[in-house]
């Protein structure tokens, strides 16, 4: 039940005290300058007492934001080693930004005020951030508040919930026609680099990343199923990858000269480390007078030559790694666009005398 107190001081203001006993409760009170924001806090706070929320609402006003950026670092981030780096340093930008806040302000108008200050303040490096680079900062901030509700009982809901995340602009789709591959590819034969020319060709026939080729041991590849097992993607998941055609004979020869003192598919010189092949490839763009083209466009070639030859976006997205279809929506077009084409060809064909005679 409340009680309220009104007092004035020497030089005539007045202030109103609240207080609150309710069984199961420790007394609560606060001062203010107006009867009436003392009655509505009565109000709420008996409420919130009633229905069994204001235990954690008070959770929400002792701890701040920074406090729990800190334990979800120290005790949660550990756990997940994959990308652990880059969520970190977003959750510290989230710290230097709004971590003097205690957990009860951190409001959807709060985080979408600085998810627009994401989107149009400039980086270290005079660049705009792009929406995908802005969710990701949302994601890592939303992980730490869901802790904060389900684990820690600090808060009732998580307020990221309510915040709309920026629209990701659809997925660049760059891959190389077959005058460009043949280019590529002869261009990597002939690199010093004695690497590229099979790293490249894994690239295309599996659609793997440059970091799980580049990181490849030989206990990964099993050349009696032709598979390379990847044991920890990017969706955290174990990947296996069909080794055929090709890349097959690229890696069954490749493992007669293998490295002795390296487990590593592709071994640095003098260093247990993967070789690095950002200048090698560099100079086979340039030699084959390709433009526009980075390493994982390779990715988006596997999956535009699948769409060609007929696969489904769910097959795309297994051979890629994919959890769900968002990611190979890109590709759909260029299978529906074949699709056409083969389809009008073999019309053209089977139908040619019919079309002069009609």
């Amino acid at each position: 039940m409340a009680t309220f107190t009104s007092h004035t001081a020497i030089n005539g203001d007045v202030t109103h005290q609240v207080k609150i006993r309710m069984r199961g409760y420790r007394p609560q009170s606060a001062t203010f300058k107006r009867i009436t924001d003392a009655k509505r806090w009565a109000q709420d706070t008996e409420s919130a007492m009633r229905d069994g929320r204001y235990f954690r609402h008070a959770e929400a006003k002792k701890h701040l934001l920074s406090e729990l950026i800190d334990k979800y670092i120290v005790e949660v981030l550990p756990s997940k080693p994959r990308n652990s780096i880059n969520t970190q340093r977003n959750l510290l930008w989230w710290k230097d930004q709004i971590g003097f806040h205690p957990l009860s302000e951190i409001t959807p108008a709060l985080i979408a005020q600085y998810r627009d200050s994401l989107l149009n303040t400039l980086t270290y490096r005079n660049k705009k951030r792009s929406p995908s680079t802005v969710i990701r900062y949302l994601a890592a901030l939303s992980h730490a508040l869901t802790i904060a509700v389900n684990e820690l009982g600090w808060m009732d809901s998580n307020p990221m919930s309510k915040v709309t995340k920026p629209k990701s602009p659809q997925g660049r789709v760059r891959f190389l026609d077959d005058d460009e591959r043949k280019r590529l590819l002869e261009a990597c034969k002939l690199s010093q680099s004695k690497h590229l020319y099979t790293v490249v060709v894994l690239a295309i026939s599996t659609g793997m990343r440059k970091s799980e080729i580049l990181k490849l041991c030989w206990s990964q590849v099993d050349l009696l199923r032709g598979q390379i097992t990847l044991h920890l993607t990017k969706n955290g998941e174990r990947r296996a990858v069909p080794l055929t055609g090709h890349a097959f004979e690229l890696m069954t020869e490749w493992a007669k000269v293998r490295h002795i003192g390296s487990d590593h598919l592709f071994p640095g010189v003098g260093t247990n480390k993967p070789v690095d092949t950002k200048k090698p490839w560099e100079t086979a763009l340039r030699k084959a007078n390709i433009e526009n083209f980075r390493f994982h466009d390779l990715r988006h070639c596997t999956a535009s030559y699948l769409a060609m030859g007929g696969a489904s976006l769910a097959e795309i997205a297994e051979v890629l790694g994919h959890k769900t279809l968002s990611m190979v929506k890109r590709y759909s077009h260029i299978a529906e666009s074949h699709t056409h084409k083969v389809v009008s060809a073999m019309n053209d064909k089977i139908f040619a005398g019919e079309h002069k005679n009609g």
